[in-house]
């Protein structure tokens, strides 16, 4: 010190400057003076002084590289006054752990109070947070988890009776999203402590490590281990393992094995930076006071408990509770003597001194005669039960029991949207399976508060649910969001072990469709050391450990996986680290133990269950544009409401999820009606009728669109009357047939009904077909549909919007008109009534109705989609006051004056009360299409419960009752009173086929 003083004052001066060794030769050399290593050089090499004003803040900085990526550990910049303080760098990720102890001397717990606090802010990714007051809350899930990654290999480097408080805090000051700033805020954390005046007998190295390919990757980022089969946590001393946290995709174990090995030779990089840190620029340890118990003390407690509590653990009749309550009364008699001997000290320690007699008891029968305190072997599992679908009314349901240990494990299934959302700076920004494990105080009969989220309980849910995850469908095979919720019942040793094998089978109880089971057991450990080297001398590997063997013991090492490998582990050790060999050898009856577990549960359940069976929900995932999303956002509660089912809308597409396939099918009905989809001809839709015409109604369905119900798609059966079958405002059940020329929508209700038996040949009979009493007037028609050629007409619009009728395929210039639309249409040449507009559409050729058929279907065919013009206009329609159109038998016909045989008629010489012979061309649902025989055509119209029973080809006479303005004549049948009975006898014989 004298020699620093000395140079100091040389410095002041002027006469010399001091300059460093190349380790000190940095900003700041308070380390350099309080090591007294410096020399003294010529003046012309000193800095310029700073500015005034200005300060120069000392910092220290250790640079390594790992994996092909440098990091470095930096002090002296940031949190000055923090009791050691580090900024761990790695690209530009950059990380500030903080450590921090208790100024009290005195111990004022019995144990170590450390708490390690893991936050990541938004700002480090430049993102504002979305709560409400815009700013951070409680801990979140992945903060607890990086706080125990840290917490875990740490604690058991404080030295023994330390028991002031620490602690740990560590902030994400910037993140690229590349790296997973847990393993670095855990070396910071060792660098920080290293730096400390709190005594700790680190340091330690932590590091990542992957799988690609079957190629191990160092510190792989965040995209990589999206590809790696791998996700290993590794962390260590100079020679012995001390935390492993792994997340797998079955990995056997000798591959985990290399893996672990791999990790320990790159992980003891992290070491000497941290030492060489602390040499330049930590603190001197401080004199705390160990809380220890005086050997004279110890010696008289053990003498007084030691006998009781060995021959409680001989006896393996003992339960969990009976054991404790036996050993708890030992403990009360001790404390009873000692007050009588009013030995202060001894009573200061009472518990713990009973607590290592009762460690030092058990371990010797242990590593001595091979005996465990339930009397099992060493590598025995405790008896199992297994119970699958325990409460049918739940999505999946299973009750698992080793020993004493008992979960209950429930699955949820949900929607896409249900998935939990991530607030994290790295990794995926949701999860769509979560396991929940609750660990309830009445599970070790205790009295306890519930509080908020429990580092424990997390801990414990993450490690199964990192073990399930591997055997779970890929999300596009299985898009369900899955809850799993651990309910622990009974707990003596390992419930998240239980927790992954009642979570298998829950999902497979709810048909989840799992590759395999996972099943999931927990190693211990108890080992004596050489107290001259402080090596392990002598150990016993212990399968399936009980609560009490966790805590006396050395280790608790959870092992799962399937019977390929292994899919999560988590170690957690008591002593300062445990040699990797020996990690490695438990890994063996690990694998024997989890393959006779997985036997038991494969005899309970060893399939997913049918998915539809029992009350699994159901979902269904729907594409919509953007117009129906819209709209579908507008009725989507009144949908919910109105069906009890839930619909959620994410990245363009629509998710239903139902309780049951009813309500799935109704949801389904609801938001196509409401919204409407893309019509698929072959489909049936529910619909609504607008409107209802003479040919046919016109129904609204599918979200808003017009379809056209035609009357000869109504029923099976000749309906006279569209008003007869339906009524406007009624809910129809309707099949896509196709869609016309010009694309609109061809809606029947036949097509859902049952089909009626063919009706038998007339002319078999040799009954002539009797007409009908219904006068109906001929006129020029043009593009008449055809029902032998299966044509149905479609709606078009013409300037004024009047509806007209247009068919699907066409004949020479004709168009159909009833008998008032004649006389409508006669009116208008007159000065009072207007003439209606009619919609013209070029003539076509004509085809043969087989050949019309033919093109028909192979339109039907290629149509994928239909679409459909709405009516703006009602059409008005007026009955004929006059009388039917009939045919006429053939006898009748000498009775018949001014009959005009076909080889003299001429159309344009016809008058009133002539009879012609026409042919029948077409039938239409509502009438035919009669041809004279100079080619002019006209129709007449079925009477309301008329004769319909015709052939094409069939000739019939006619009587023509009127002209229009433009000469064409209209006409009535002859001899009404024998039709009249010729209609009731043509009704009796239908009858008989009915």
């Amino acid at each position: 010190m004298s020699m620093a003083v000395a140079s100091l004052r040389l410095l002041a001066r002027g006469h010399h400057r001091v300059r460093f060794p190349a380790p000190f030769s940095v900003p700041g050399g308070r380390a350099a003076f309080l090591s007294g290593a410096a020399e003294e050089v010529p003046q012309a090499d000193a800095p310029p002084p700073p500015p005034p004003g200005r300060k120069i803040l000392e910092s220290f900085r250790e640079e390594f590289e790992i994996g092909g990526r440098v990091i470095s550990f930096e002090t002296g910049k940031m949190a000055r006054f923090a009791n050691g303080s580090v900024v761990i760098s790695m690209d530009d990720t950059h990380v500030l752990s903080t450590v921090a102890a208790a100024k009290s001397s005195e111990p004022v717990r019995d144990f170590l109070p450390l708490t390690v606090d893991y936050q990541e802010k938004q700002y480090a990714q430049g993102v504002i947070p979305t709560t409400y007051m815009r700013r951070e809350g409680a801990p979140k899930e992945r903060e607890l988890l990086c706080g125990r990654i840290i917490d875990r290999p740490i604690r058991p480097l404080f030295p023994p009776g330390f028991y002031h408080e620490v602690q740990i805090m560590v902030n994400v000051i910037s993140s690229d999203g590349k790296q997973d700033p847990d393993v670095m805020a855990a070396n910071a954390s060792s660098a920080a402590l290293m730096l400390s005046d709190i005594p700790w007998n680190g340091p330690i190295g932590v590091i990542r490590v992957g799988r690609i390919d079957g190629n191990f990757v160092l510190n792989p980022t965040v995209d990589e281990l999206g590809l790696s089969d791998l996700n290993l946590v590794y962390a260590c001393s100079r020679d012995k393992t001390l935390m492993i946290d792994v997340q797998a995709r079955e990995i056997t174990e000798r591959d985990l094995q290399a893996g672990m090995k791999l990790a320990h030779a790159e992980a003891i990089k992290c070491i000497d930076p941290q030492i060489r840190l602390a040499k330049r620029a930590g603190k001197e340890k401080k004199e705390y006071k160990i809380s220890l118990i005086s050997d004279k003390s110890y010696e008289k407690i053990r003498t007084l408990s030691e006998a009781p509590i060995e021959e409680i653990f001989t006896d393996s009749t003992y339960g969990k509770f009976e054991r404790g309550e036996a050993l708890e009364n030992i403990t009360q008699s001790v404390k009873a003597k000692l007050e009588e001997e009013c030995d202060e000290d001894s009573l200061k320690f009472l518990h713990k001194a009973v607590d290592t007699v009762r460690k030092q008891v058990i371990r010797k029968r242990i590593i001595e005669k091979g005996l465990r305190v339930d009397g099992r072997q060493l590598d025995e599992v405790r008896p199992l039960y297994c119970e699958s679908s325990s409460f049918p009314i739940l999505h999946g349901s299973a009750l698992f029991s080793r020993g004493d240990t008992q979960v209950l494990c429930t699955v949820t299934l949900g929607a896409p949207g249900d998935a939990q959302r991530l607030d994290s700076i790295v990794g995926p920004p949701t999860k769509r399976f979560m396991l929940h494990y609750s660990f309830p105080p009445f599970s070790i009969n205790e009295v306890a508060k519930r509080g908020g989220l429990n580092r424990r309980e997390v801990g414990h849910g993450t490690l199964a649910e990192k073990a399930l995850l591997a055997v779970l469908p890929p999300e596009g095979e299985f898009p369900y969001t899955v809850r799993v919720n651990s309910e622990v019942m009974a707990s003596d040793g390992s419930t998240s072990m239980a927790s992954v094998c009642g979570g298998s089978m829950a999902l497979m109880d709810a048909g989840i469709p799992v590759r395999e089971h996972v099943a999931g057991v927990s190693v211990g450990l108890v080992s004596e050391v050489d107290q001259a080297t402080g090596d392990i001398s002598t150990y016993r590997i212990l399968t399936d450990i009980l609560g009490l063997e966790d805590h006396l013991g050395d280790m608790d090492f959870k092992i799962a996986g399937t019977r390929r490998g292994i899919t999560a582990i988590q170690l957690d050790i008591k002593p300062a680290g445990i040699p990797l060999d020996i990690i490695c050898e438990s890994l063996e009856p690990a694998r024997k133990a989890r393959n006779q577990i997985l036997d038991r549960m494969d005899q309970e359940i060893s399939s997913a269950r049918a998915f539809n069976d029992g009350s699994s929900p159901r979902l269904a995932t729907l594409s919509f544009s953007s117009d129906s999303l819209r709209k579908l956002l507008f009725h989507r509660k009144k949908i919910e409401q109105e069906t009890g089912a839930r619909v959620s809308v994410s990245d363009g597409t629509v998710t239903i999820v139902a309780k049951t396939q009813p309500i799935m099918d109704k949801a389904i009905e609801k938001v196509e009606f409401l919204v409407g989809r893309e019509i698929e001809i072959g489909r049936t839709y529910k619909g609504v009728v607008s409107s209802i015409k003479e040919y046919g109604a016109f129904v609204e369905f599918n979200g808003g669109q017009q379809g056209l119900l035609h009357i000869s798609e109504l029923s099976h059966e000749r309906v006279s009357k569209v008003s007869d079958v339906v009524s406007v405002g009624q809910v129809l059940s309707l099949t896509c047939i196709g869609q016309d020329v010009r694309g609109n929508i061809k809606l029947s209700l036949k097509a859902t009904l049952p089909h009626s038996h063919k009706k038998k040949d007339l002319a078999s009979k040799h009954i002539d077909p009797l007409p009908s009493q219904e006068v109906v007037g001929w006129t020029a028609v043009e593009n008449m549909p055809s029902k032998d050629a299966n044509a149905e007409p479609s709606i078009s619009k013409d300037k004024d919007n009047m509806i007209e009728e247009t068919p699907g395929c066409s004949t020479p210039a004709v168009i159909i008109r009833s008998a008032a639309e004649c006389d409508a249409q006669d009116v208008t040449n007159g000065p009072t009534k207007k003439r209606p507009k009619v919609a013209k559409s070029s003539p076509r050729p004509s085809k043969p109705t087989s050949e019309k058929q033919e093109v028909k279907r192979a339109t039907a065919k290629k149509t994928s989609g239909v679409s459909t013009t709405k009516k703006n206009k009602k059409e008005k329609a007026e009955d004929s006051s006059s009388d039917g159109l009939d045919a006429i038998p053939e006898q009748n016909k000498s009775n018949i004056q001014n009959y005009s045989s076909p080889s003299n008629f001429r159309s344009g010489s016809m008058k009133l009360g002539d009879v012609v012979t026409a042919k029948v061309y077409q039938i239409r649902a509502y009438g035919l299409v009669l041809e004279l025989s100079d080619g002019v055509r006209g129709m007449h119209k079925f009477a309301e419960n008329g004769h319909r029973d015709f052939e094409v080809g069939e000739e019939l006479l006619v009587k023509c009752a009127s002209f229009n303005a433009k000469g064409i004549p209209k006409s009535v049948g002859l001899e009404e009173d024998q039709l009249e009975c010729a209609f009731l006898l043509q009704h009796s014989r239908e009858d008989e086929f009915v």
